[in-house]
């Protein structure tokens, strides 16, 4: 299954991607909503580094190891990210439309490696509807804040 959106921001190409790849904020907000994450300290963020993380999703403890394959500045980057028998490849591509507009393009595949995750994925594709209503309105959301925090730093 596969979910993707793209938003178009009104801020320049590197801007946005320092933001899309703020992998520290990610986590920090990861940390807000009750995670435990766990990533080689003091090391910057490269291709290869790996998020252990465990969090409270739908009533039960899940342990999710996210890995950045990719990370091709200032375009792109890839995550995969592993939990109970799912598989999650996340692309986010960047594209400069103008030097102050750039387009978010973000992907989302999910594949099943296990039985049990194959009949959770024949669930969610059920409601892939709703979970693209979801996901639009979430990335219209990030972006709309992304655009916010550049208007302000503009005028600062």
């Amino acid at each position: 299954m596969k979910l993707s959106n793209r938003e178009d921001i009104e801020a320049p190409l590197d801007h946005v991607f320092s933001r899309v790849s703020d992998f520290g904020a990610f986590e920090r907000r990861a940390m807000r909503e009750g995670a435990k994450i766990t990533r080689q300290a003091g090391a910057p963020v490269a291709v290869g580094a790996v998020w252990h993380i465990r969090m409270p999703v739908r009533g039960r403890e899940r342990e999710f190891v996210s890995t950045l394959t990719a990370l091709d500045g200032p375009e792109s980057f890839l995550v995969n990210t592993q939990i109970d028998g799912l598989d999650f490849t996340t692309q986010v591509d960047l594209v400069s439309l103008s030097p102050k507009r750039t387009r978010v393009a973000v992907g989302i595949e999910i594949r099943a490696r296990t039985l049990a995750a194959r009949l959770l994925l024949q669930s969610l594709k059920l409601v892939k509807s709703r979970l693209n209503e979801r996901f639009r309105a979430r990335m219209n959301d990030y972006a709309q804040g992304i655009e916010d925090d550049y208007r302000k730093n503009a005028q600062s």
